[in-house]
């Protein structure tokens, strides 16, 4: 069921027109006791009983506000034209906000891809922007919003491991921009029959759960230490093979194959301790 537009008038000349007729059924109801002639009075009591069952059709619509209207049990459109506005008094109404509105998901424990559990939470904003499907496809498409949109974390939380030291691998931690469009595509997904538009949803909270927090911290470490450490080694095996390369090149020194085993490692030693080298002067020859 779409949205459609609801018959409804300008509220003000309506209004006007209203109070210009109860002048008039209190002057002939006046008339009718002076001269103590029944008809006038009749006809300004019945007169006065539609005028205030039609007064029931003036309504106020707020801004990013709409109201819908049922014609008895069905759907009549939606009015969206803000002020005071006047409709058929048998229509009910039901005000819907179009406001953007957001909400945060409670903390849930999931899997990671790895198997892992973590907790997260995310914040979601989202705008009604189909009253007819909001009211009439769901039941309460509010608690449908945060019911489908906690469903949809934990799906996408089930996508992604917590953390990867690949870069061409996304993950939970590090790849902010692409798991937020996913997460909220995956809303969307679930929310478009509700008539609700996500317009942001990222992630809040991110954490190992408790029970493995410390075990995982380690881990994490040690497998940021064993990728620094690959980092390092390969750029020095590339400063090495760049000063043999030069040395060479320009006809400094030339070695044979064991001094340049021993230069190898000694500028290994150099470039992938952790502390300062201590150097060594060598004040004799370079062969013994």
């Amino acid at each position: 069921m779409n949205e459609t537009r609801a018959f409804s008038l300008a509220g003000i000349p309506v209004a006007v027109v209203f109070f210009l007729l109860l002048i008039g059924c209190i002057a002939l109801f006046g008339y009718g006791g002076i001269h103590q002639n029944p008809a006038p009075v009749a006809i300004a009591v019945i007169a006065f009983v539609i005028l205030a069952f039609c007064c029931k059709g003036l309504f106020q619509v707020q801004p990013n506000q709409g109201m819908v209207m049922l014609l008895f049990g069905r759907y009549a459109g939606t009015a969206r034209d803000t002020g005071l506005r006047w409709t058929n008094p048998f229509y009910a109404r039901r005000a819907v906000s179009l406001r953007v509105r957001n909400f945060e998901s409670d903390k849930l424990k999931v899997n990671d891809s790895d198997g892992n559990p973590i907790e997260i939470a995310a914040v979601i904003v989202w705008q009604v922007v189909d009253t007819a499907e909001a009211v009439f496809e769901v039941d309460d498409y509010e608690n449908y919003v945060h019911i489908q949109s906690e469903s949809a974390l934990r799906q996408m939380a089930q996508s992604y491991p917590y953390d990867s030291h690949d870069d061409a691998k996304p993950s939970l931690r590090s790849h902010g921009d692409e798991i937020t469009a996913h997460l909220r595509d995956e809303i969307q997904e679930r929310l478009g029959k509700a008539g609700v538009k996500v317009i942001e949803a990222r992630i809040s909270h991110l954490a190992y759960a408790q029970e493995i927090a410390q075990a995982m911290l380690q881990r994490q470490q040690a497998g940021a230490i064993i990728a620094a450490r690959t980092r390092i080694v390969e750029g020095a095996v590339s400063m090495v093979q760049m000063a043999l390369d030069q040395l060479s090149q320009r006809g400094v020194v030339q070695l044979d194959e064991e001094r340049k085993a021993a230069m190898v490692s000694n500028l290994l030693v150099v470039l992938c301790g952790e502390r300062g080298s201590q150097p060594v002067l060598n004040t004799g020859t370079l062969y013994q």
